[in-house]
């Protein structure tokens, strides 16, 4: 099982946010029950899949992302992106 996951996980918090908000736009916009609670079962199903794939850490950190160090110029780097550019 790879350190880190496949897909960022700041990516995939936008995909819940956003999963989130049609969910509650749907609901709102009074479209058909089956729409809004497909919409609901997807924005579950994304933590259960990051759960499934990196456990709870993992979990923790797509609910409650830490604030990440950065340059005050706003070209730095990730610890990820300074690995591949050396590498």
């Amino acid at each position: 099982m790879p350190s880190h996951p496949l897909v960022p996980i700041a990516r995939t918090r936008v995909k819940l946010a956003v999963s989130g908000a049609l969910t509650v736009g749907a609901a709102t916009a009074g479209l058909p029950a089956w729409t809004v609670a497909a919409l609901a079962l997807t924005s579950i199903a994304i933590p259960v899949a990051v759960v499934l794939a990196g456990g709870s850490p993992l979990l923790r950190e797509l609910l409650l992302p830490v604030p990440g160090v950065r340059a005050a110029s706003g070209l730095a780097h990730t610890p990820e992106e300074s690995e591949r550019l050396v590498t």
